[in-house]
Parts: C-alpha cells; sequence; structure tokens
C-alpha cells in the first residue's frame, strides 16, 4: 500500500479563486506530500516554459469515464496488439514521456525526481503496452483511491499509447467504476478518439473529493 509522506507546508487556495484561469497557483515545491496535497484538490503541477512552477486546474476538465465504457473497434484492435503490464518499466516510461524531442515537452528533471519519489512511495504507476520484450508505449499517473490522475503517455510502436490507455480502463473497470475518476487534464484530439470527454472544474474537484476515499484499484494496491 501507499506510504503517505510528511505533510505539505504549502496551503493551496481553492480552485475558485482561478476565475476563468487555468491556473490556480505558482510556487511552492515538489514534495511528496504537496503534490498528494495537490491532486486531493484537483490540481496538478507543471512547470511553464520558462521553468516557472505552476498549479493548475482547467476550467474545463479531461476526463474518460469508466463505467459503461465502450471502446471503439480502432480502440480494440490496438489493445489486442499488445500486452499490458504495471508497474515493470517506470523509469524507462517517464523518460520516454520526458523526451525533449517530443513536441510541446514539459517534463523536467524536477517533475522526474518527484514522481519517481511518489512511485518509490506507491503513488505512481505506470502501465505499459509491450510487444514482446519490446516497450511498444506507455503512460504514467497518480492514484489516489479512486483517482486516477493520468500525466503523460507514449509511444515507440503505432497504438502503443492507445493500448496502455485501454488497459488501464480495463484496470479500473472494478466494483467501484462508476466513482473512480480517470483525469486526463485537457482533451486532445487525439484523446478525444479515446473517449475523452469534458466536465466542468467544479464538478471535477467534488467528484475527486469523494474518489480519494474510495479503495486503490487492485493492480496499484500492490506497493512496489
Amino acid at each position: 500500500m501507499p506510504v503517505e509522506p510528511a505533510a505539505s507546508v504549502w496551503d493551496f487556495p481553492p480552485v475558485a479563486v482561478a476565475g476563468a484561469s487555468d491556473i490556480v497557483a505558482g510556487g511552492a515545491d515538489l514534495q511528496p506530500g504537496t503534490v498528494l496535497a495537490a491532486y486531493r484538490r484537483g490540481l496538478f503541477p507543471m512547470p511553464d516554459h520558462r521553468g516557472s512552477l505552476l498549479w493548475w486546474s482547467p476550467v474545463d476538465r479531461g476526463v474518460i469515464e469508466v463505467a459503461g465504457y465502450r471502446p471503439s473497434r480502432s480502440v480494440r484492435r490496438a489493445r489486442s496488439k499488445f500486452e499490458i503490464r504495471v508497474n515493470t518499466a517506470f523509469d524507462q516510461v517517464i523518460r520516454a514521456c520526458a523526451d525533449p524531442r517530443r513536441p510541446g515537452s514539459w517534463i523536467d528533471r524536477g517533475i522526474i525526481a518527484s514522481y519517481t519519489e511518489l512511485h518509490r512511495l506507491g503513488w505512481v504507476h505506470s502501465v505499459e503496452a509491450w510487444d514482446g520484450d519490446e516497450l511498444a508505449g506507455g503512460l504514467y499517473g497518480v492514484a489516489i483511491g479512486g483517482l486516477f490522475a493520468g500525466e503523460s503517455m507514449f509511444h515507440h510502436k503505432t497504438d502503443g499509447s492507445k493500448a496502455a490507455v485501454a488497459g488501464l480502463i480495463e484496470l479500473l473497470d472494478d466494483d467501484y467504476a462508476a466513482e473512480r475518476v480517470l483525469d486526463i487534464q485537457w482533451v486532445t484530439d487525439h484523446l478525444a478518439t479515446l473517449g475523452a470527454v469534458t466536465i466542468p472544474r467544479d464538478t471535477y474537484v467534488h467528484r475527486v473529493q469523494h474518489a480519494v476515499t474510495l479503495p486503490l484499484p487492485k493492480a496499484f494496491s500492490g506497493g512496489l
């Protein structure tokens, strides 16, 4: 089970102070307790192009509804190509997601160090798509009870990331599926093809407050 870190010395404002902005606050740190406190309040960290640490809560939050999820034919085809594994190659996954050659790359050394420590403590997990012995794609995210906050994904082979998302949804689809929150931050064209939708920020925060009280999915509750 995850190990609860020391509490943060920072206190985040309510997301409502952001008004029409997706940015709620700036500064603080990336200590494990700070990062977890942020997710529990509907925030996530992402540095801007200058490297300043910002805390975001999009007005229109992207989610994928786990309960009743119906994968498209292309998603089913992608999923069938690969084996899904959890936490067998976390370092490879986060470094592939952080590849500076990727457009819009934002995962810097501070983010890598923070989420690697949270992985060690049992809060951050990788979901990987494997083609035999080859890592074809994957994603990583934060699991707090019934919240899985997806951070980034990548692929080395066509459909690798799509298969990882489909595999993640399978892992979350249990007796608590209707109450779980699969957060994907913003809806992109690619994520829309996987079934992502937007919900209002206040709805998201309300759902998260309940979701974090739920049991972890079995795939993420065994520790490291």
